[in-house]
């Protein structure tokens, strides 16, 4: 599935096309900022934009109240449903803000600058869905789209077939003293696996071991590089002996990022790879993963950072390093881990 390019710096008020509707597991990511006087702005979710259409999901902070408030609703032949409201607003006048619509089986799953913020159960059939609409005291950066790319075996297009697939890759820490060996490619394709998110997500399921899909050491290219907005969603579950597994955004020449989960050390290890030399270790910001466990990473490139969300909590952000965002534009994932599913 073609995934649809951003929307970059549009005007507010503006009313965008989602191209093929929403399906369970894409994700909307919508970059701006808040203006200093706002009194509300509101993004909708809605069925066609002509006459006075259908909303799935108004997403509504309002500011000019007693308490700051983002309410949610729903509007069906010109008549709203019952008001959801969250306290506080988790947007502050004047500052940036990054939201994110992750479309479940049964809820829209909203996060706000990598923090879970609240769940939305359908009132409408999330199918119907072709248009984004923004208003209101807000400016918007970016508003970015990202379909889930899941494999069922056999490994199809972008997934790496690997001989020995079954071995430590010797090359995926620092440690790395000769390049990495030349992979073998299959012919690729883009499916959805409801394996990705279930209803309520972000919430770590019971430990299992998956018959993996994905053959590790994995390689994709990421078309179109990255950009302020755009998401990647590894999910999987950590090898029981696990001493250590990474996932890195790579250009041409290096690294961009470098995220690396060391179990012997009990660290979580971010660096870059420029010019041929490692750059100073991050090492602060704790141990979210588990031998045996299952996880969800989420990297959300943002315009100075990476924020890096572990099982739905932000538990990194990571100053970018290399600039040129574009350029990166491979994924890989190394090490002890077996992976279910990726979206980029």
């Amino acid at each position: 599935m073609a995934c649809q390019q951003p929307f970059f710096n549009p005007r507010v008020p503006f009313t965008g096309r989602i191209q093929g509707a929403l399906h369970e597991g894409k994700t909307i990511t919508v970059t701006g900022r808040v203006l200093p006087g706002s009194q509300r702005f509101h993004v909708n979710l809605q069925c066609g934009s002509r006459g006075n259409p259908d909303i799935a999901l108004h997403f509504n902070p309002r500011y000019d109240g007693s308490k700051d408030v983002v309410v949610c609703n729903t509007m069906q032949h010109s008549e709203w449903g019952p008001e959801e409201r969250e306290y506080p607003a988790s947007m502050t006048r004047g500052a940036n803000f990054t939201l994110m619509f992750l479309v479940n089986r049964d809820s829209y799953s909203l996060i706000v600058n990598g923090s879970h913020f609240m769940e939305y159960l359908h009132r409408l059939s999330f199918s119907r869905v072709d248009t984004i609409s923004v208003d209101g005291g807000v400016e918007i950066q970016s508003i970015a789209f990202a379909n889930p790319a899941v494999t069922s075996p056999p490994p199809q297009p972008g997934y790496l077939v690997h001989p020995h697939s079954g071995q430590r890759n010797q090359a995926m820490s620092h440690q790395i003293k000769s390049g990495p060996k030349t992979p073998q490619w299959c012919n690729a394709t883009q499916a959805f696996s409801a394996a990705f998110c279930a209803p309520g997500s972000f919430q770590t399921p019971p430990p299992y071991t998956p018959q993996p899909s994905f053959v590790v050491p994995y390689k994709n290219i990421m078309v179109g590089g990255l950009y302020p907005g755009r998401n990647i969603i590894v999910q999987g579950v950590v090898n029981h002996n696990a001493d250590k597994f990474c996932v890195n955004l790579r250009f041409n020449s290096g690294v961009a990022l470098h995220f690396n989960p060391r179990f012997n050390e009990n660290i979580v290890v971010r660096n870059s790879l420029l010019k041929g030399q490692w750059g100073p270790e991050e090492r602060n910001g704790g141990m979210p993963f588990y031998r045996g466990q299952p996880f969800t990473v989420t990297i959300m490139c943002d315009t100075k950072c990476y924020r890096v969300m572990v099982n739905g909590i932000q538990m990194f952000s990571y100053n970018h390093r290399h600039f040129l965002l574009q350029q990166i534009d491979i994924l890989e994932v190394e090490g002890d881990v077996s992976l279910s599913s990726v979206l980029v």
